[in-house]
């Protein structure tokens, strides 16, 4: 009796949950209402939350093994996260209050819904390996006290069966967060971020005097300049100038601003000039985590494990900072991977679709070359991504002035803008041949796309009123 009643009762709440999970509505294909704007504030500790991450760690790390100088360092950091704030500022955050719709959703009127799906399971799938190499830095700091060993520097492959169940686990904490929606990931990330930037600060304040640096800090700058970014290389590492600096701190997020992915997040901003407010992000957590991972690596011989890192730096406060800064970095982007997935998945929930994508991160985390190679992942991401942002910022801003009409694909009922297509298979072409760091190819990239598409679609024009 008791059994029949709980298979009975089972299916019942199975049906409960899904349907209180179908309530879960975020404007996913219209645009956001205006009684469900935003404030600042919330922006703020989404985005601080965001870019105070787990891999931070890696990245500010991975600065020093380069052989950067500490000047270079700051300069390039300085420069390049403020044009970060300024793409934010007035390329992402106008598109996104003057539509208030996501990226995937109003590329669907430019580029038509055949290229548009292309274009979004791309999209979702290179936030899915971004969001795998957060919870692989996660599984660093988890592993350490459970004797689960961190892939090397050169693994391209999961090295252990420990390292898989591990970050399956974290995988599926951080799902359940990311399918909650903004509301849920602005309040996590509010609580989270202070804390785990004051362990960034802490742990690289605790290890300055294994590298020499007197409790006053009077001799910083002389030690940063010979023992943390003295200009020596680690073996395999190519060396880095202050224009790689920039340009990174520029485009490590180029597919959320110049590419327009964070469209999702600013169609809920009550103006514009909300896109400063990722300099909630970029100062604390793309300059000063930066610096004081740089630090953390210095003291323990440039040894890559962020984990390790952390615990040498702030005792078990360390460890669990990295989980928690890669927690609050994959939850949204798991939430725009759900939402670029929504395009291709008609009349499935948001859930549904982030549940999926969050599988796939979870697979794609147990492989440890995603996040011992992530600048030039980040680069490559960032490149694949950018020459529909600028189909988009071309139809919304340059197509007016001109006098070209837009949303072709849509007032045709075409399937397919070839035009849009022809550009982005051009410049990933163009960018792949240009004969520089690849870091640098971004900007000559989107320059070109801009070009290509306008002069493309020129012959549309409509004469003058008289």
């Amino acid at each position: 009796m008791i059994a029949a009643h709980r298979n009975t009762n089972m299916p019942m709440k199975l049906s409960q949950l899904m349907s209180r999970m179908d309530a879960l509505y975020e404007y996913d294909r219209e645009p956001v209402a205006p009684d469900q704007l935003k404030t600042g504030w919330q922006f703020a500790s989404l985005l601080a939350g965001e870019h105070v991450a787990g891999t931070e760690f890696v990245i500010g790390a991975f600065f020093v093994l380069h052989g950067v100088t500490a000047a270079d360092l700051i300069l390039g950091l300085v420069i390049g996260n403020l044009l970060a704030v300024l793409s934010w500022t007035f390329v992402c955050a106008p598109v996104a209050v003057q539509n208030r719709l996501t990226l995937y959703w109003y590329l669907r009127r430019i580029a038509g819904p055949g290229l548009t799906a292309i274009y979004n399971v791309a999209n979702a799938v290179l936030y899915c390996i971004l969001a795998g190499a957060m919870i692989a830095v996660s599984a660093t700091a988890i592993g350490l006290p459970l004797g689960v060993k961190t892939p090397a520097l050169t693994d391209v492959y999961p090295t252990n069966p420990a390292w898989v169940a591990l970050t399956f686990a974290i995988g599926a904490a951080f799902v359940t967060l990311a399918i909650l929606g903004f509301e849920k990931l602005s309040n996590f990330a509010r609580v989270c971020a202070p804390w785990i930037l004051a362990i960034f600060v802490v742990g690289a304040l605790a290890v300055l005097p294994r590298l020499g640096v007197h409790a006053n800090l009077d001799n910083f700058w002389e030690i940063a300049k010979a023992r943390i970014w003295n200009g020596v290389t680690s073996p395999g590492q190519d060396k880095f100038s202050v224009w790689h600096i920039i340009f990174f701190a520029w485009f490590c997020n180029l597919a959320m601003h110049i590419a327009l992915s964070d469209m999702a997040l600013f169609r809920y901003a009550r103006h514009w000039a909300y896109g400063l407010y990722s300099a909630f992000g970029m100062y604390p957590g793309h300059m000063l985590a930066w610096l004081c991972s740089g630090i953390m690596v210095a003291a323990v011989g440039r040894q890559m494990d962020p984990g390790m890192m952390a615990a040498e730096a702030a005792g078990i406060a360390g460890p669990v900072a990295v989980v928690l800064a890669g927690w609050t970095t994959a939850n949204p982007t798991l939430y725009r991977a759900g939402l670029a997935l929504q395009c291709v998945t008609p009349n499935w929930p948001r859930w549904k679709v982030t549940l999926i994508a969050g599988f796939i991160t979870t697979v794609l985390s147990c492989f440890p070359v995603i996040f011992m190679r992530l600048l030039d992942y980040v680069a490559i991401y960032g490149l694949v991504l950018m020459p529909m942002g600028a189909v988009v910022v071309a139809e919304h801003w340059l197509f007016p002035l001109l006098r070209i009409p837009r949303y072709r694909a849509e007032q045709t009922g075409s399937a397919v803008n070839w035009r849009a297509g022809v550009v982005w298979a051009g410049t990933l072409a163009a960018c792949f041949l240009m004969p520089m760091h690849l870091f640098f190819r971004w900007l000559p990239g989107y320059l070109f796309a801009l070009v290509l598409y306008t002069a493309l679609n020129l012959h549309l024009r409509k004469p003058a009123p008289a």
